[in-house]
C-alpha cells in the first residue's frame, strides 16, 4: 500500500505536566492527505480540566494556557469525540508517541471507552530508521537530535511556535513528510 494512499493525523497534547495524574488541557490534529497537509482541515480544541486541577507556573509559562481559558473549554468527553472521529480515519502521527500515546489512553479509560488501537507512526522512530542509516555509511556519525524543535533545525525546517498543541501538531506534519523523503520510503511498511 503506497504511503500516501493513507490519510495521517498529526497530533500534539498540551498537558498539566508528564505525571499519570496531569490531564490534558489542549489537542491539535492536522490531517495529510494524499501526501499533502491539509492545514485547512485542522482541529484545535482547549479542554476543561477536572475540577480543582492546579496549573503550575512551569506548565503556564511552556504553553501559555492560563485557567481563566479553561473554564469555558469543551469537557475532555467532547474533545475526546472529537479526536476518535479522526484516530478512525487513517494513520495517527506524532512526535515521540509514548507520551500522547498515555495521555490518550488513560482519556479513553477514564471516559470508560475503548481504545480504538489506531495505528501509530513516531517521527522519533523515523529519526532513529535515518540514523540507523546514516550510521552504516558513517559509523562515527553524530546522533540526530530528537527534540521536535532541535529536529525541525538540524534537517533546515523553519522554527514554529513551541507548546502549542496546533503549531506542534504542524510542526510533526511537515518533519514527517521531510523524514519520509529522506528515506525514500513509498509504502506504509516502509515507514513502520
Amino acid at each position: 500500500m503506497r504511503w500516501d494512499s493513507q490519510t495521517y493525523w498529526a497530533l500534539d497534547l498540551e498537558t498539566s505536566g508528564l505525571s499519570p495524574a496531569d490531564q490534558i488541557l489542549s489537542a491539535g490534529m492536522v490531517p495529510i492527505r494524499q501526501g499533502v497537509i491539509c492545514y485547512g482541515e485542522h482541529f484545535y480544541s482547549l479542554v476543561r480540566p477536572q475540577a480543582g486541577l492546579p496549573l503550575s507556573r512551569e506548565g503556564i509559562r511552556a504553553h501559555h494556557i492560563v485557567p481563566a481559558e479553561l473554564e469555558a473549554a469543551p469537557s475532555l468527553a467532547e474533545v475526546l469525540e472529537a479526536i476518535h472521529l479522526r484516530l478512525s480515519q487513517g494513520v495517527l502521527l506524532l512526535h515521540h508517541a509514548p507520551v500522547d500515546l498515555g495521555f490518550l489512553r488513560r482519556a479513553y479509560g477514564h471516559l470508560r471507552r475503548p481504545w480504538p488501537k489506531p495505528r501509530v507512526l513516531d517521527t522519533v522512530g523515523l529519526i532513529a530508521k535515518l540514523q540507523e542509516r546514516q550510521r552504516r555509511l558513517e559509523p562515527y556519525s553524530r546522533p540526530l537530535p530528537t527534540g521536535l524543535a532541535e529536529a525541525r533545525a538540524y534537517f533546515g525546517l523553519p522554527p514554529h511556535l513551541e507548546h502549542h498543541a496546533l503549531y506542534d501538531a504542524l510542526a510533526t506534519a511537515e518533519l514527517f513528510l521531510l523524514l519520509r523523503s529522506r528515506l525514500g520510503a513509498q509504502t506504509l511498511r516502509q515507514l513502520r
